[in-house]
C-alpha cells in the first residue's frame, strides 16, 4: 500500500524512479508539407541521416533495443513495417515515420532535457534533407496498409499492419522495487482500464483520415482515429518486470509540447500513487469506452467526471512524493474548457479547409 510510506520515505523513493520517452513523428516534405509514407520514404536514406547526428551529451543507449535492419544502436529509429525472411527475421523495412527514444533518465526533467536535445538535432538534420517532423497521431492521408505476414502469430501480424498509420508516445517509467512489491498488478490493470479512457480524452490529437476530418457517422466528426484503431486490440500498458520494473504506458495521443509530455508522465504516476481512486473495470469496458472517446473526446459519457477525479488530489499527492505537479495545469485547462488538441486542429482546418495549415502548426514543438 502506498500510504504505508512516510513522506520522507516517499521522497527518497522518488529518486529511484527512472524515466524514458518514445515519440513517433509523421514525415512531410519541407517544401510543401505533403505527408510522406513508405512509397516515398527510404530506410537507407533515413537511417543514413540518423547515423550522422552527433550524440555528444546523450547518456548511453545501453538498454535500448537494436531493431534490424538498423545496425547502429541510436536514439533514433526508422519506424515502419518489417519485411521478413523465411525465418521471420527482419531484412527490410517500409518506413511509416521516425521515432526518438530517450535513453534511461534519472528524473522527469532529465528525460525532457534529453528529448529536447534529440528532437532539436533530429529536426535540423531532417530539414537539411527536405523533411520535417509533424506531431500527429494518425497519418493524415493514409488509413490502410497490407503487407506479407511478418510475424509468426496471426494477431501480431494483423496489428503490425494496423500501426503502419498510427503515431504516438510511449511513456516509460521504471518503478522502484519497494513500490512494485506493494502493487497488485491485477488491480493496477483494472484501475487503468477504468481511468485510462479519461486520460486519453485529454490528449486526443488525430481527427483526420484520408485527407479530411474523420467522419465516423453522417455529420459527426471524430477526435482520434488512432484511438479508434487501438481501442479494440492495443493494451493500455505493458509491464516489463524483467527490465528493471519498466512500466510502458500507451494511452495518450502524440503531444507537441514538453509540458504535455510531463503531464502525461505525471498522470501515470497518479494512477500508481492515488489509493483513493476506487474505479475498476474489465478490458471489455475499457475497449467500449475508449471507442467512444475516439469519437467524442471529452464529450463521451462520464469521461469528464473521471478526468476530474484523477486530477482532484493530484497536486498534493505528487508533491508528497517529491514530484512537481505544475505541468498538470494543461490537463486542468482542457478539462475546464472542453477544448482538446483535436478540437484546435479541426478549428484550424475549418478556416481554409487546409490540411497543410494543420500540419504546419503541428510541426512546431513547444519547449
Amino acid at each position: 500500500m502506498m500510504n504505508n510510506f512516510s513522506t520522507q520515505d516517499k521522497k527518497k523513493l522518488s529518486e529511484k524512479f527512472r524515466f524514458g520517452l518514445e515519440s513517433e513523428y509523421v514525415l512531410v516534405s519541407l517544401n510543401d508539407f505533403t505527408p510522406l509514407w513508405h512509397q516515398k520514404l527510404s530506410f537507407e536514406q533515413l537511417n543514413g541521416i540518423f547515423e550522422q547526428i552527433p550524440l555528444d551529451g546523450i547518456p548511453s543507449c545501453d538498454g535500448l533495443d537494436l531493431e534490424p535492419p538498423q545496425t547502429k544502436l541510436m536514439p533514433f529509429v526508422v519506424e515502419g513495417y518489417h519485411l521478413p525472411d523465411m525465418a521471420f527475421q527482419a531484412k527490410e523495412l517500409l518506413p511509416k515515420g521516425v521515432e526518438i527514444r530517450t535513453p534511461v533518465c534519472n528524473s522527469i526533467s532529465h528525460a525532457l532535457d534529453i528529448h529536447k536535445i534529440l528532437y532539436t538535432r533530429l529536426k535540423k538534420a531532417m530539414n537539411e534533407n527536405n523533411f520535417d517532423l509533424v506531431c500527429l497521431s494518425h497519418h493524415p492521408t493514409e488509413s490502410k496498409f497490407s503487407g506479407p505476414q511478418n510475424k509468426r502469430r496471426h494477431d501480431y501480424w494483423q496489428w503490425s499492419m494496423e500501426v503502419m498509420t498510427t503515431y504516438g508516445p510511449d511513456i516509460n517509467v521504471g518503478i522502484p522495487q519497494e513500490l512494485v512489491q506493494n502493487l497488485s498488478i491485477e488491480d493496477l490493470n483494472e484501475k487503468i482500464n477504468y481511468y485510462s479512457p479519461a486520460l486519453s480524452a485529454l490528449t486526443v490529437a488525430s481527427p483526420f483520415c484520408n485527407g479530411a476530418p474523420w467522419e465516423y457517422a453522417k455529420g459527426k466528426f471524430g477526435k482520434s482515429y488512432r484511438m479508434h484503431k487501438r481501442s479494440y486490440i492495443a493494451p493500455p500498458i505493458e509491464i516489463h518486470l524483467d527490465e528493471n520494473n519498466r512500466f510502458e504506458f500507451k494511452v495518450f495521443d502524440m503531444p507537441n509540447s514538453s509540458v504535455e509530455i510531463e503531464a502525461q508522465i505525471l498522470s501515470f504516476l497518479i494512477l500508481i500513487f492515488d489509493e483513493n481512486l476506487k474505479g475498476r473495470a474489465n478490458h471489455q469496458s475499457r475497449i467500449y469506452e475508449l471507442g467512444e472517446v475516439a469519437k467524442k473526446g471529452l464529450q463521451a459519457d462520464d469521461i469528464q467526471e473521471k478526468a476530474a477525479e484523477i486530477l482532484k488530489n493530484a497536486d498534493s499527492i505528487l508533491a508528497d512524493w517529491g514530484f512537481n505537479p505544475k505541468a498538470l495545469n494543461i490537463f486542468k485547462q482542457r478539462l475546464q474548457s472542453g477544448v482538446t488538441p483535436a478540437d484546435e486542429m479541426l478549428s484550424i482546418y475549418s478556416k481554409n479547409k487546409s490540411l497543410t495549415d494543420v500540419l504546419k502548426t503541428r510541426s512546431q514543438f513547444i519547449f
